[in-house]
Formats: structure tokens, sequence, C-alpha cells
């Protein structure tokens, strides 16, 4: 039988030249190596807007990067200075303090390397990236003292000049903390027609800003009651840190005796119901703040600083400090308290105290220490204090001092008017800036107050009220620089600046 012949069809001549030529292709891209030029492939700030609560910003690579290249060719416009650290194909870098409010920034990384660049003699760069981000505005919240606008809290947006009054003329507002996010004021008010300090309901309002993009924020000026009066006064109250929980001082109508701290989450639970105040169990106690951690509440009870866990038996406190009475402020990572030790002789010691046990004394007064805000930007604790100026007629009067928390230097800032003590202060989120108020009371020639008059904490009645800006630079800058503080042209008093 003859042998039969093999016959190459089309198909498999079309099949056979695609190998080869597949196959001379991979010849070419061994001989040439990779030739894949590395690239960004995510900024987490692009095209973000940040607070003073973000403090790193990552790139992911899509290749190993030879990493002084990378942090040579990085650049931030308007600088931000900042650490790098790096995982793998991932860098991070994390600024050193908050980034200034008000400001749009450009990302550019070019020229930079991977990391077989050199090995293989190549002159291959990244594709040149550019990223953007901004910081959110610099904004200002304070209850509006002129007739217009009497009572109500009012936002105002310095960057862009704008001014939004968020409550309503038949509630007259008493005190307010911002949410965390800037989307919602926490506040308590009574309603315009009554003089009642005591007959305080809490309430939220949305500010109209969302910390994502304008596109979702809510609608600004949407008050909704949290907690009514009906059998509780509602006297002091703190919002957590995180935003979750308000713990109120509160005292039973019926029952004076029927005295302490509350606890409530700040929204409800489930759609269409209130969150419901539970009873904090424990001692009554005075003044008290809540713990960075959002987890419990600093108390000045019997004779000393109670740190009561927020949980209904409260009964056995995580810590007790006898030797202070008060904390006034604790730093953002909680690490740190700014205390006050009250003497015998009627003079203040203000101290810093650390979680590890240790404290050290900043200053003594013969007066009030009235509060302090530590600075997220920078070791420094700047405080609202009073020194008696007379002994008999006891007048204090009030100043602003930055203390250095590394070195124990102060440095006043202001003396304000004598016998001003209802001035109140309030540090910008980025460490450049300090808000404060200095009000008018009335005198006894002024008209009869109307049914809506305002009242300080200690309730004297209010006439007017202006608001005042002060630059902040770092105490060792300051050293023979004179910074003088702008009056604003806005009336009201209580400022506090919006995260």
């Amino acid at each position: 039988m003859a042998k039969s012949k093999l016959s190459v069809q089309p198909l498999d001549r079309i099949a056979i030249a695609l190998i080869l030529l597949l196959s001379l292709l991979i010849g070419l891209i061994i001989w040439q190596g990779d030739v894949v030029t590395p690239s960004v492939r995510k900024f987490t700030w692009q095209n973000q807007q940040i607070g003073a609560e973000d403090d790193s910003f990552t790139l992911d690579f899509s290749r190993l990067m030879d990493i002084k290249s990378v942090e040579d060719n990085l650049k931030i416009d308007p600088p931000l200075a900042g650490k790098f650290s790096w995982a793998g194909k991932r860098m991070v870098y994390t600024l050193l303090t908050p980034a200034p409010y008000g400001t749009n920034y450009k990302l550019q990384l070019q020229g930079a390397r991977d990391q077989f660049t050199e090995k293989q003699g190549t002159d291959r760069v990244i594709q040149p990236f550019i990223g953007s981000f901004s910081t959110r505005d610099r904004a200002i919240i304070y209850i509006g003292a002129d007739p217009e606008t009497q009572g109500q809290l009012i936002l105002y947006n310095l960057t862009q000049n704008q001014q939004k009054v968020l409550t309503p003329k038949d509630l007259t507002v008493i005190d307010f903390k911002p949410f965390s996010n800037g989307e919602k004021i926490l506040f308590s008010a009574r309603t315009a027609k009554s003089q009642d300090l005591l007959s305080a309901q809490l309430y939220t309002v949305t500010t109209g800003i969302s910390p994502q993009s304008s596109d979702q924020a809510e609608p600004s000026g949407r008050v909704d009651l949290i907690l009514d009066n009906k059998e509780y006064q509602n006297l002091k109250f703190d919002l957590s840190p995180d935003g979750e929980t308000i713990v109120i001082q509160r005292g039973n109508r019926s029952n004076p005796s029927d005295f302490g701290l509350w606890f409530m989450p700040s929204t409800s639970p489930k759609s269409g119901e209130k969150p419901v105040p539970k009873r904090l169990q424990s001692q009554p106690g005075g003044d008290f703040i809540i713990t960075p951690d959002s987890k419990a509440v600093a108390v000045a009870q019997g004779q000393g600083a109670a740190i009561l866990p927020l949980e209904e038996d409260a009964t056995k406190p995580l810590d007790f400090l006898p030797q202070f009475g008060l904390v006034q402020a604790f730093s953002k990572d909680g690490s740190q308290a700014a205390m006050v030790k009250f003497n015998t002789d009627f003079t203040r010691d203000l101290f810093l105290v650390t979680n590890q046990g240790g404290n050290k004394p900043l200053l003594k007064t013969t007066g009030s220490i009235l509060s302090c805000q530590f600075d997220n930007a920078s070791p420094t604790l700047y405080c609202l204090l009073t020194q008696l100026v007379s002994k008999e007629q006891y007048i204090e009067q009030p100043y602003l001092v930055a203390i250095d928390l590394k070195t124990g230097q102060q440095k006043p800032l202001l003396v304000l008017p004598v016998d001003q003590r209802n001035v109140q202060m309030s540090l910008s989120p980025d460490g450049l800036g300090l808000l404060f108020d200095q009000v008018v009371p009335q005198t006894d020639s002024a008209p009869s107050p109307s049914t809506n008059t305002l009242k300080t904490n200690d309730g004297a009645a209010i006439s007017t009220s202006s608001l005042w800006l002060m630059p902040l630079l770092p105490i060792a800058d300051t050293a023979n620089t004179e910074i003088k503080p702008e009056k604003l042209p806005l009336v009201g008093f209580a400022p506090h600046w919006l995260p």
C-alpha cells in the first residue's frame, strides 16, 4: 500500500505564521527587557476635601519604586511638611502638622524611577502624575447678638465671606457643640419667650456642609429635637469626639436631689425613634468632659477628678486623681491632659498630666483658669486665665497665654479688659487662629430688657458683643513679634471654629 503524503492546509499555514511571529515578538521583548512604564495607580486624597483629622495620604504604584527618587521628586504646592513610610508598592506621607484650612493643593510626581532601572541600565521614569485636593473652608459658629439675629446660631464662612443663620427666631441658643464632620451642630436652647435658663432642650441643626462634597450635603437649617425638658432640666452637656454620644447633666424638676449625669446616642437607633437617655450610676459631680476615645467621661467629683466609663453602672471609676479638681482639656490622642489644682490659699495651679502617671506644673494664678486647648499643630497649650487685680472688690482681669509644653515657656498673647470673665475662646483646627469674644453687659442705666434678652452663663444680661480673630505663630517665631487681634465685622458671642 502506498504511503500517504502529508498535506498542509491554508489554516495550518496561518497558524504556523502566527506562532513564528509571536515567538519573534517574545524574543524581542526578552532581548529589550521590561519596557512597562511605572505609574501611580491610586492617590487617596484625589479630589478630596480634608480636615485636621486627616493626617496622611497614600500613593499606590504599579511596581516597586526606587524610594529615594520618589521622595526627591514628590512636590506639594503649597508645601506641606511630612515624613515618608513604605510598604512594598505603597507609600504613605504623614503630615507633621494639620494642613491649613481654606487652601487648594496640587501634588506632582515626575522623574521618579522603579527599583530595576539602574540594574537594567535603562532610562525609564514614571508616568507624570498630577493630583489635587483641598482643605475645608475656614468657618466659625457663634450666637448672634444684634437685633436681627439675637440668640440665633450663625455659621460664617471666612473663606467665602458668607453667612448663614441656622436656627429659627423662636429659639434662643444657650450653648452648642459642633459634630466632628461639621455636618451638624448639637445645641441647647430655650424658647425666645422664656427667660428661664433651666428650660433648655437639646436639638441638632444641619449646617449644609459635607466633608465629601457640596452635592452630598443636607440643606442647612433643619432642626431636630433630641431631648425635651418635661421631667428633667437639661443643664450642661458635652458631645463625644466621634459624634456618637451625648453626656448631659440633668436635674429632676420635682425632686432636686435627683441630680446627675446621663448619656445617650446622638442619633436614633431606628428610623422614627428618638434616642433614649440612660442614667450614669455614679456619685454626683461638677464640670465634666468626654475623653478623646469617646468611651469615658472625666468628672470633678468630691476632692478630685474621676474618669468614669460611659456605662449605666459607673460606680467603679477607671481612674481617680485626688490631687486635681478639674480636667480642662485633653490632647487629641488622649496622652496628655491639662488639669487644675485648687489650693487652700485660693490660688490655682495648672498641671500637664500624662497617661503614664507623670505630671508637670505649668503655671499658678491668683484668679481663675477659664479654659485651655491643646494645639494639634505644635506642642503648645493655649489658655484663657484671669488674675486678681483687686482683692477687696474681687476684680479679675482675663488674659490669653500660650505655653510651650516641652520647655514650659509662657508667652502672654493678649490682656483683655478688667472684669470681663464671660470671654470665651476657640482655637482653629489647623492651629493658625484664635477666636475670642468681648461681651458688653447691660448696665443699670440701660433700657429694661425685652423678653428675649440674651444672658451669659452666670445670668448677666448681654447688651452686645464683638468677635475677634488673632493669628497665631509658633512661640519661637513670636519672641520679637507683636501679634494684634483683628475685630471681625460680626456681632455675637461664644465663637467656635467648625472642625
